[in-house]
Formats: structure tokens, C-alpha cells, sequence
């Protein structure tokens, strides 16, 4: 029982670390990440995207060009436009 117990503790302790961690989430008005991703694939150039990431009220879309050059732009997820 003192093993359930501790779990149990570790658990909640460990749950409440990761919740804190959390990036809040898109406006109820951003765009939608496809129409951003649709964005990037008109890009001269554009070869495949690499990563997307959320982070402090914007998406960061890692791509690659045809000449393998890495590039990394920020959008805005309201208006869709680079910042």
C-alpha cells in the first residue's frame, strides 16, 4: 500500500511540473497552422518542412529550400504573416 501511495505522490508532484511547462494555447482567432503551412509551401524555393514549433504566441515553421538552405520563419497566428 505505501508503494501505491508513493507512486500516487510522485505522480501528482511530477503531472503538476509538466502542466506548469505548458505553452498557452493559440487565440480562439488564429488562423489554422495548415493555411500558415500552405503559406510556407508557396515559398520560392521550397522544398519540405522540417519542424513546426509553438512558442510565445507564435508558430516557428523550419523548412528547407532547394538548394538545402535551412530556413526559419515566425508567424503571427493571428494574421498568418511572418513577424
Amino acid at each position: 500500500m505505501s508503494r501505491f501511495v508513493l507512486a500516487a505522490a510522485v505522480l501528482l508532484v511530477g503531472g503538476s511540473a509538466f502542466a506548469a511547462d505548458e505553452s498557452p494555447l493559440p487565440p480562439q482567432n488564429a488562423r489554422k497552422l495548415s493555411e500558415i503551412i500552405a503559406k510556407v509551401e508557396q515559398r520560392d524555393d521550397f522544398r519540405y518542412v522540417d519542424e513546426v514549433n509553438w512558442d510565445s504566441g507564435a508558430y516557428t515553421v523550419t523548412y528547407y529550400t532547394t538548394d538545402k538552405a535551412k530556413v526559419e520563419i515566425t508567424y503571427d497566428p493571428v494574421t498568418a504573416e511572418p513577424k
